[in-house]
């Protein structure tokens, strides 16, 4: 592995009940996070290719600690979404070629099919600093049942050599979703919209 890696952290959040009321199956959210070393922090680079190849290898890593987490087949995985936080050395552009060329594809790997962007966010921050991934259906974008977030951070990260990558996999939608729109059973999965 080329990601010179200082840690990786999982979570996996359970809600049971939403405003008094049963959230049945339990809504759950795995969120895997990583936190590399910045081999462009402090210098411009023209060519990106090594974060790029980076993101490829944490796409499928943590994308597999999401699902494994969970106790789930990656077939049973529902929403996913991606984020990364660069230290104050690095620039936004390293979190972009992390996630945007090539971690997308081992991730949907993961997750058995991933018709559907895999929602995305970025940011430059200091220690501590929060980001909140985005998430949506997997094989369906227009399932309104499963917008949401989960919020990602590191007490410890990032330094300002390091980069923050974080992906979040869920087993279900929001809870007590009732805003209409395509289903989760109507999707088709074909065209990552519908």
């Amino acid at each position: 592995m080329s990601a010179k890696i200082r840690k990786i952290i999982v979570q996996v959040d359970e809600v049971r009940r939403e405003m008094g009321q049963d959230v049945q199956p339990p809504l759950r959210k795995a969120l895997a996070m990583a936190v590399i070393e910045n081999p462009f922090a402090g210098r411009y680079a023209e060519n990106l290719d090594e974060l790029i190849a980076i993101g490829e290898e944490l796409g499928g890593l943590l994308g597999e600690r999401c699902v494994k987490a969970l106790g789930i087949t990656p077939a049973q995985a529902q929403s996913y979404g991606k984020a990364a936080i660069v230290g104050e050395a690095g620039e936004l552009e390293h979190a972009a070629a992390i996630l945007h060329p090539k971690l997308g594809a081992p991730l949907r790997v993961a997750v058995e099919k991933g018709a559907a962007l895999v929602p995305s966010a970025k940011k430059l921050g200091g220690l501590g600093t929060a980001i909140d991934v985005p998430l949506g259906h997997k094989d369906a974008a227009y399932v309104r049942s499963h917008f949401d977030a989960m919020e990602a951070r590191v007490a410890d990260a990032p330094r300002a050599n390091e980069i923050v990558v974080a992906v979040v996999v869920t087993d279900s939608g929001r809870p007590l979703a009732r805003i209409g729109g395509l289903q989760a059973h109507e999707i088709k999965g074909q065209d990552g919209l519908r």
